[in-house]
């Protein structure tokens, strides 16, 4: 599964969740909730048990828009730690930094924070990162360098992000341009609509 570009809408109404987690896809998918192209409303049969975890999986891969190898070596990383492999999985996938920058609202959808990771916006512990799968522990601070707080798109985003509810398992000094890592999502706090049970009998077929 190579770097999606096209219409993060048309993949959402494909998979039939809201990828991008904006309100603009969510009223999107609530408008038109079937697949895109004129076959899109076609009433297909019951899919085999094969296709339901193979479409559970490739809808994970994507929200967090990642491609196959590194979404399976992921996974295969998370089913050698202790624990429940699903939510250390999901927890794993977290920690990305490109996920992170999403999470505190630096960036307004997972796609434009991996372009601002990779573009050097972004700083982890005063240093600057651009690999946007770089894992970050907890208690790292991450921050949009000085350099990049008088970016059109990060003033936007920031002032959008003190309405909203941050994630719980960040801390946020918005006014400052940063944020800590603080714990480790529990499951529950990850509303995602997602059921990793699906996708580890997969990897496990």
């Amino acid at each position: 599964m190579g770097r999606f570009r096209g219409s993060i809408t048309k993949q959402s109404r494909r998979e039939g969740i809201n990828l991008a987690e904006t309100e603009k896809v969510q009223k999107y998918l609530d408008k038109r909730p079937y697949g895109p192209g004129q076959h899109g409303q076609r009433r297909k049969g019951r899919p085999s048990d094969y296709s339901v975890r193979l479409r559970e999986k490739q809808k994970l891969a994507r929200l967090y828009g990642m491609g196959e190898k590194q979404f399976r070596n992921l996974f295969e990383e998370a089913s050698n730690v202790p624990g429940v492999t699903g939510t250390v999985f999901l927890q794993l996938l977290e920690r990305r930094l490109d996920n992170v920058v999403f999470r505190m609202g630096f960036a307004s959808t997972r796609r434009q924070a991996r372009q601002f990771v990779g573009h050097g916006h972004i700083f982890v512990n005063g240093k600057k990162v651009d690999i946007p799968s770089y894992r970050v522990k907890i208690g790292d601070e991450i921050s949009v360098g000085e350099g990049s707080r008088s970016m059109g798109f990060i003033q936007e985003n920031m002032e959008a992000q003190k309405r909203r509810r941050v994630s719980p398992w960040v801390e946020m000094d918005a006014d400052n341009f940063k944020g800590t890592f603080a714990r480790l999502p529990a499951r529950e706090d990850l509303a995602l609509p997602i059921n990793e049970n699906f996708i580890i009998e997969y990897y496990s077929r």
